[in-house]
């Protein structure tokens, strides 16, 4: 079965963090490929809803599109303008510091500038010209990346850490993963860009999730419902709770209360992902490396099927140099370190 391009966004970040990849995905295309049996009248609209099902999750995640640009952006409005409408005028009455309400909107401007870098940039495209430059960045550790191997799309040759993209039809020095997110591939050249991006959309959506929430519960507090009673469904007297409360706020403010639930979720499922990558960062990987270097450590497990005259290759991560040094080949790349040294 062909390998995909690792994948991210939502269902990719939950795919990565449960530790799935890209043979879900064919394994899911595998599914609507071959169906369960199905009355013969049915044969006819199945098989036509099937392509067209195939047709359309080809299109949103195998061909470079515009959709989750539209997507994002549409999403990250309508979030901003609830939080306008809703939040800030209520916070303002209830005098909250500016400067505090103001902090989302900060973050939103910061935010679209790392994302726009991120759709625009050149991740790294290997070409030509720049091939035998990419060829003395990184060394090859013979197990994941062999020397002298072609790539048969490109026909060139491929440096160590690089991948072709299926859906961008190039190959990428220091290949992380193709983002529908920002419609590009994400290497050596914007991995700086897509991390901050990550960063500051995280830091936006939890930032109003605590906004949120502190005007509720001041709301809550300022007008001591916390300390009133009700009667149930039996005529008895009961001390107000922790339900009780949050349905009275979600049918007093149903508006602030959903955009709260959602922007508490994408905290958590950004917040999960952001430390996923600041992980790969830290121990200089990229998704693509982590992902085949976690299939290559199942494939030494004494339950794995291989063919009994195969030698084991144990894979070992060659490009890890502490920390800092880490850190600091994201945001300086290799290549601008081997290009300063050849100078």
């Amino acid at each position: 079965m062909p390998e995909l391009p690792p994948q991210d966004g939502l269902l990719g970040s939950l795919l990565v963090l449960l530790g799935f990849g890209a043979d879900w995905c064919c394994y899911d295309l595998h599914l609507l490929k071959n169906p369960l049996p199905e009355r013969p009248g049915q044969r006819g609209s199945t098989e036509c809803l099937q392509r067209a099902v195939l047709k359309l999750l080809h299109y949103l995640f195998h061909t470079r599109n515009h959709t989750f640009i539209l997507l994002h952006l549409v999403l990250q409005g309508m979030v901003y303008s609830e939080y306008t409408c809703e939040v800030f005028g209520y916070c303002r009455e209830l005098e909250f510091p500016l400067h505090y309400l103001l902090l989302p909107y900060l973050l939103l401007i910061v935010n679209l500038v790392f994302f726009t870098l991120s759709c625009v940039s050149n991740p790294g495209t290997i070409t030509k010209a720049n091939e035998l430059s990419f060829l003395q960045v990184y060394e090859f550790d013979e197990v994941m990346f062999s020397k002298n191997m072609k790539c048969s799309t490109c026909n060139l040759r491929k440096p160590a850490r690089s991948k072709h993209c299926s859906v961008c039809n190039r190959c990428v020095h220091r290949f992380d993963h193709h983002c529908v997110w920002v419609n590009n591939c994400i290497g050596a050249w914007n991995a700086r860009y897509f991390l901050l991006y990550l960063l500051t959309l995280t830091a936006s959506a939890g930032t109003m999730a605590v906004v949120s929430t502190v005007f509720l519960v001041q709301l809550v507090v300022l007008s001591d419902l916390y300390l009133e009673t009700y009667v149930d469904d039996l005529g008895h007297f009961q001390v107000v709770d922790i339900v009780f409360l949050i349905q009275y706020l979600f049918v007093t403010f149903p508006r602030i209360v959903f955009m709260l639930g959602f922007v508490v979720m994408l905290s958590l499922l950004l917040g999960g992902y952001l430390c996923f990558a600041l992980y790969l960062a830290a121990t200089n990987q990229t998704t693509n490396e982590w992902y085949r270097g976690d299939r290559a450590w199942c494939q030494h497990c004494p339950h794995a099927a291989r063919p009994p005259s195969a030698e084991p290759q144990v894979y070992r991560n060659i490009h890890s140099h502490g920390l800092w040094s880490n850190l600091r080949e994201i945001f300086l790349p290799a290549t601008a370190h081997y290009e300063r040294k050849k100078n």
